[in-house]
């Protein structure tokens, strides 16, 4: 199915999301990658989460703390130097350089989930803790020399009856193959740096084959990469910006089409009055 199919088939899910939502169980329930329903907006600060939110947290380059209500704690891009305040449940890595993954794992953590295999192996993870669901879809890396093939993970985390993406250092757009396995996707996690991972314009064509409902830009080093990327998304999302690096979000209180911006990047940090 091309992506025109994809966004058909979108659409047709939006009619009858709500329906699906009442039938689905009150709380803990994973997400099936299908697409929210559009709500008023949307973040609210909260201590943890409860029942049904998301608890997310910037803490720096591409590395972010995912908090369930079930109390499943996930650090993405697990580098040893951004690290949570308290030892998560599971880590994910990526190897395309060492500030995205640690040979050390510290103490309390139950499952480090490498995005690249040993040997010419695949990295295969379908793994299943308290409330959270995490699998992954590898991709290759470029670099001097060639390709190394299937050496980084696209890690999808599915709890809250939400699906959230995080793409990793993601090298190139996505074939066919890659979206169906990815499936509906409601929060991406971006890298735009533009030149590390791939430039922003080709990033772009990757979020439109996705088409998320939220974008959150990572691996960035400057205010002015993260406002050409904005540039570059303007007409398709409109760019919020936060003054904190943690939101707390759930279905039914999800923007739709937001660039969310959060402070803590390691670049610039962003306030309403910026």
């Amino acid at each position: 199915m091309g992506g025109l199919g994809w966004r058909l088939v979108r659409r047709c899910f939006d009619a009858f999301a709500a329906l699906l939502l009442l039938a689905a169980s009150a709380g803990g329930a994973f997400a099936q990658c299908l697409p929210m329903v559009q709500a008023d907006p949307w973040v609210i600060p909260a201590a943890l989460p409860e029942d049904g939110d998301v608890r997310l947290s910037y803490l720096g380059h591409s590395s972010f703390l995912i908090e369930s209500a079930g109390g499943a704690a996930v650090v993405t891009d697990y580098n040893g130097v951004h690290r949570a305040p308290f030892a998560p449940d599971i880590v994910t890595m990526n190897n395309a350089h060492s500030t995205h993954f640690s040979d050390v794992i510290e103490p309390g953590v139950a499952h480090a989930l490498r995005g690249w295999g040993e040997g010419g192996t695949i990295a295969e993870h379908d793994v299943t803790f308290k409330d959270i669901h995490i699998r992954n879809v590898p991709t290759n890396v470029r670099e001097f020399g060639g390709t190394r093939y299937n050496s980084n993970s696209i890690f999808i985390f599915e709890l809250a009856d939400l699906c959230i993406a995080h793409l990793g250092h993601l090298h190139h757009t996505l074939s066919e193959q890659h979206l169906r396995e990815l499936g509906l996707i409601d929060v991406l996690l971006v890298p735009i740096d533009g030149v590390y991972t791939m430039a922003q314009e080709l990033m772009v064509e990757v979020i439109q084959q996705i088409s998320p409902s939220i974008v959150i830009p990572m691996h960035y080093f400057s205010r002015f990469g993260v406002e050409r990327f904005i540039g570059l998304m303007r007409g398709r999302y409109e760019a919020v910006y936060s003054n904190t690096p943690t939101i707390v979000f759930s279905r039914l209180r999800l923007p739709y089409k937001k660039i969310v911006v959060l402070a803590g990047g390691g670049g610039p940090v962003f306030g309403d009055d910026e």
